[in-house]
């Protein structure tokens, strides 16, 4: 997910973050701008991985996820990156067609919904998209997709753009997953109640934590960053009747990755304590691998989805081009 802090400050909103040079070898990693912000998990990341390795990790960010896989196909086998951190499971088949991603050689310790497993990527958190609304300003959230896309238009929401942002693609898989066919004239109706489309979530976010909107897509996990760092139940996840879509962010190395062995020692590392125990109070998602750190009793107050709602990386490869085209024919009216 993202770090909350982050959609609030623009200034942190950078292309690239890069750390002091240090140590022996060095390890770079693509990923998206809220994990590498002052608040997110890079900088926990980096200093525990950096005094195991006594190497160098440099982080390189764009705005989001879908940004990110278009970013590494642009760079081709030219890329500088080592490892992509930062994709979802939405992705991958289209990310291992483009030949730039390695096997890992590790297994990895994991545990997600659905025991989703890859030979090329491996999970660090999950969660599930979820419409959070302001409790000062929105007195009667819906209570399924179809109240959200038949509401009250003056309501606004904001979200993401499919094309660039993973919890974009989310929506649109969301709404796909309980319209069908149908999906046109639900984002017909939904349109209206759209304040605006934005590139990342954390433009989205700040957005709506600024009160631009009553609401936005994120996810069922965001109301625990407010309950844990400002003691406040105000803002909520609303639970949706036909269920959540899942979302499983994963990293993998690139075939220049594959010619360091940092790259294999930060996979191993990632699913180990070091870096999960980060995970929930920084990007605020769920961990994937071994924890030493219990959740916060906050996280018990969340939303438990009734119904996972998910497509198959095989069926979003298959048809992610032509339902993004369907989504934009729909909004660009």
């Amino acid at each position: 997910m993202r770090s909350l802090i982050l959609s609030m400050t623009s200034a942190l909103a950078l292309a690239t973050v890069a750390f002091p040079a240090a140590a022996e070898g060095k390890l770079t990693v693509y990923t998206y701008e809220s994990f590498t912000s002052e608040w997110g998990p890079g900088p926990q990341v980096k200093k525990a991985f950096e005094a195991d390795c006594a190497c160098t990790v440099d982080f390189v960010s764009v705005a989001d996820g879908v940004a990110l896989l278009n970013r590494v196909k642009l760079e081709g086998a030219s890329t500088k990156a080592d490892i992509v951190l930062g994709l979802d499971t939405n992705l991958t088949v289209e990310a291992k067609a483009t030949g730039l991603f390695a096997p890992h050689a590790a297994g990895a310790d994991v545990k997600v919904p659905g025991d989703w497993k890859d030979d090329t990527f491996v999970p660090y958190d999950y969660g599930y998209f979820a419409v959070v609304y302001d409790t000062e300003k929105l007195k009667n959230p819906p209570k399924s997709l179809k109240d959200l896309v038949e509401g009250n238009p003056e309501e606004k929401i904001a979200i993401q753009d499919p094309r660039t942002s993973t919890p974009g693609l989310g929506l649109l898989l969301w709404v796909k997953s309980v319209y069908g066919d149908k999906a046109p004239e639900a984002w017909a109706k939904l349109k209206d109640r759209v304040l605006t489309v934005t590139p990342g979530w954390s433009e989205a976010y700040g957005l709506f934590t600024k009160g631009e909107a009553p609401m936005v897509l994120s996810y069922t996990t965001s109301p625990a960053y407010h309950m844990v760092a400002e003691s406040t139940e105000r803002y909520q996840a609303a639970s949706f009747e036909e269920g959540h879509y899942l979302q499983i962010e994963v990293a993998g190395i690139t075939t220049t990755g594959a010619k360091n062995p940092l790259a294999e020692k930060f996979m191993a590392f990632m699913t180990s304590p070091g870096f999960q125990d980060a995970v929930p109070e920084t990007n605020w998602m769920l961990p994937a691998g071994k924890t030493d750190k219990p959740l916060n009793p906050a996280f018990d107050k969340l939303v438990k989805p009734s119904k996972t709602l998910i497509f198959s990386a095989d069926e979003v490869a298959a048809n992610r081009k032509a339902w993004v085209d369907e989504w934009l024919g729909v909004m660009s009216k």
